[in-house]
């Protein structure tokens, strides 16, 4: 019988997950029983792929950078890739103005719902958490990103999962001293960061094995941890045009695919779909990456010296799917509490929108964060910012599982984008298994 292929796998798992979550759910204790023995196993999942991204990084980065046997190439590719990705971060919050414009969810929601949403969520501690975090973005000067970037302590950076930033700017720096201090000299170093990339990738098959066992248990968790299902079907009008936006910029994404690598749109998403799922699963693109890499590399055919520096800048930066995101929500927070939002706020919107998405990359709940700085760029009453998180919180868990999904296919789309824009896409990609090498060490 052959086998299921991965997609296939991590799709059963998320769907027997549900279920098991929606069954549970209705056994006295059953939430309980979740909690304790099955989210765990999901829990350490995402852990290990969270552990290996720092050195895949770092591997892969060096290797692609010392491979170029020249810092112009990397020049262009690095331009192209900042350049695309802010213009896909503009249309997508393009894309979900026009959208909440047109729908105005905001208009259907009752004085009632208002009020009940407000009780439950606004004084919550994570709520007041987000607008904590936020004021410190707020008053932070407008090139602290840019400061943010460079570590003072390599160690130290290289041990935290929220600088990744600084990480990228640590491995872009060595592999280009690696390149000037020429090839004889920097041999030993590159031969050490060629091996590493080779064994973390091996840890990628390994830890994906575990992927469809991993997803039943986080999207178990997920079901049984859902808020009040009226408070959900209040907000399914809001919920649903930004799930709607988000299937635009999935059309989008695949028109560039389509117009520019001249591959089959449906293709390119059924090597992508393990990333996809699992980024749905874990609502992590950092988690996400180690899988994502491989995706592109070996399945898509993006040559590793463009994936190696697009992907990693990709998981810190660019979050259309987020962008898009508090672009509806902003309206849409604006429509429901009766503020009135001029074509200029909505500019200014684009704006704040695109600056927070660079800016706020290494902040834990980057979404809801940013979306407190954009509100705050239209002069939203601060009194009732608080109400305005309350008012989305319910739906933030799904909604943040789904734009994960696009962030993660913009990363994969660009890398492709800027592969074919410097000769780097490769027609008959050759992917690996984990057992591929098995038969050299019986």
């Amino acid at each position: 019988m052959k086998k299921l292929e991965l997609h296939w796998q991590i799709l059963i798992g998320m769907v027997v997950g549900i279920l098991f979550g929606l069954g549970m759910t209705a056994i006295d204790g059953g939430a309980k029983f979740i909690l304790n023995w099955i989210n765990p196993f999901g829990t350490i999942f995402v852990k290990l792929l969270k552990l290996i991204a720092v050195p895949l990084i770092i591997a892969s980065l060096v290797k692609g950078i010392s491979d170029l046997k020249d810092i112009s190439k990397f020049k262009n590719i690095g331009l192209r890739t900042i350049a695309i990705y802010i213009g896909t971060t503009v249309i997508a919050i393009t894309i979900g103005l026009l959208l909440v414009n047109v729908v105005k969810p905001g208009n259907g929601i009752s004085e009632e719902t208002i009020t009940k949403l407000t009780e439950t969520y606004a004084n919550s501690g994570d709520v007041q958490s987000k607008l904590s975090e936020a004021s410190k973005q707020r008053d932070t000067g407008p090139l602290q990103f840019l400061e943010d970037m460079v570590p003072d302590n390599a160690i130290k950076a290289l041990g935290d999962n929220t600088s990744m930033l600084q990480v990228i700017f640590f491995t872009i720096f060595l592999g280009i001293s690696m390149l000037l201090v020429g090839e004889k000299r920097a041999k030993p170093l590159k031969d050490f960061f060629d091996s590493l990339n080779e064994v973390v990738l091996k840890m990628v098959d390994l830890i994906m094995l575990s992927a469809p066992y991993a997803v039943f248990a986080l999207l178990a968790n997920v079901v049984v941890s859902s808020n009040d299902p009226d408070l959900l079907i209040a907000l399914l009008k809001y919920a649903l045009t930004v799930v709607g936006g988000l299937l635009l910029m999935v059309s989008f994404y695949m028109l560039l695919v389509s117009i520019f690598t001249k591959k089959n749109p449906f293709w390119f998403l059924k090597q992508l779909s393990p990333a996809q799922l699992l980024a749905f699963s874990t609502s992590s693109s950092a988690a996400t990456l180690p899988v994502t890499m491989e995706r592109v590399e070996e399945h898509i055919g993006v040559d590793k010296e463009v994936s190696s520096f697009v992907l990693p800048v990709g998981a810190t930066i660019n979050m259309d799917g987020t962008s898009l995101y508090q672009a509806v929500a902003a309206v849409f927070i604006a429509q429901a509490l009766g503020f009135d939002l001029t074509f200029t706020g909505q500019l200014t919107i684009i704006l704040t929108a695109l600056l927070a998405s660079i800016g706020s990359a290494a902040v834990p709940g980057a979404g809801m964060v940013m979306l407190v700085i954009v509100l705050e760029s239209v002069n939203f009453p601060a009194d009732k910012l608080a109400i305005g998180l309350a008012l989305i919180f319910a739906v933030d868990r799904p909604l943040d599982m789904c734009r994960t999904v696009i962030n993660v296919t913009g990363d994969a789309t660009v890398a492709s984008l800027v592969a074919k824009s410097v000769g780097k896409l490769h027609d008959n990609p050759k992917p690996k298994n984990w057992d591929d090498d098995y038969d050299d060490v019986k």
